[in-house]
């Protein structure tokens, strides 16, 4: 699984054309691993402001609204590869478009 980072304040402040660049330059990178059979699935997720934390205390749900980070990277999005090594989903991550400004995080799926 690469588990995508990004900073909302760093993604606002790229120009339309830089955004759209990146998606485009995520899509052909899609659509190479759908091709060679990589491609699992992922999605992007939605703003963290519109999240819900789930705590249970006291037996008890106790739900928040919004993140509840203090880091500047927050998850955005992920991709599920099933490929031949962890060098090959490294090298996958670095072409990710999102490496060049933010991180990706490679790791792999608990199978019992």
């Amino acid at each position: 699984m690469l588990l995508i980072y990004q900073n909302p304040t760093t993604w606002q402040a790229l120009s339309d054309e830089e955004r759209t660049s990146l998606m485009n330059e995520a899509g052909a990178l899609w659509k190479e691993l759908s091709d060679t059979g990589e491609w699992v699935g992922g999605d992007g997720l939605v703003s963290p402001s519109q999240t819900k934390a789930v705590r249970l205390r006291d037996g008890l749900p106790v739900v928040t609204d919004g993140p509840y980070l203090e880091a500047k990277e927050q998850l955005a999005g992920y991709l599920m590869v099933d490929v031949a090594s962890e060098e090959r989903a490294v090298e996958i991550a670095a072409r990710w478009p999102d490496a060049r400004y933010w991180a990706l995080e490679v790791r792999q799926v608990f199978a019992p």
